[in-house]
């Protein structure tokens, strides 16, 4: 286990907000996606509503920001310090094997050149995005994406009975044709 000083939370939790400033201006929304931990979980820690520091979170921010060592060293005992660092390593080993994989996989995508309405496009088979959309998420990512409004329309659809759901996808099925046959763009 990694000891930390006294008033270690503290000055991390400044330095914290400082590279959160510096990395534009990120929320602690963003700051809890980009790490891969709960919104609560993240504003319990990040307003000091937590009795102990959890040295996992703490390396994970830190690999996340990419916050220099010497920026928060000084509040790790020193019996610690080797393996706090080994601690924010993975992290960011982590990090940078998630970036690379990504980047490969773009690279390996086919791609195609096609005739849509009079418009030639080139569509990449397995393309993250449309338009400003992600495609390549999973539904929980998804989820979180979506405005509380958004979260309260699905919630009544998933609470419908399975004819109604039914009912409720052929009525979006026929508006979007209909917006479609107008050339609606979304």
């Amino acid at each position: 286990m990694i000891r930390f000083s006294s008033d270690f939370l503290e000055t991390f939790l400044a330095v914290v907000r400082k590279y959160m400033q510096l990395r534009g201006g990120l929320t602690q929304k963003d700051l809890s996606e980009m790490c891969g931990v709960g919104i609560s979980t993240m504003s319990r820690f990040l307003n000091l509503k937590t009795s102990n520091v959890d040295e996992q979170l703490v390396a994970n921010i830190i690999a996340t920001l990419n916050i220099p060592l010497h920026e928060v060293i000084d509040g790790v005992e020193e019996e610690s310090t080797e393996t706090f660092k080994r601690l924010v390593r993975f992290y960011a080993d982590q990090k940078g094997a998630d970036e690379k994989r990504a980047e490969e996989e773009v690279k390996t995508r086919p791609q195609a050149t096609i005739n849509v309405g009079g418009r030639k496009q080139t569509m990449t088979f397995g393309e993250t995005s449309v338009g400003s959309t992600r495609t390549d998420i999973s539904i929980r990512e998804k989820l979180e994406t979506l405005s509380p409004r958004q979260k309260a329309y699905l919630n009544d659809f998933l609470n419908l009975d399975v004819n109604d759901r039914d009912l409720m996808v052929d009525l979006g099925d026929a508006i979007f044709r209909y917006f479609r046959q107008r050339n609606v763009e979304f």
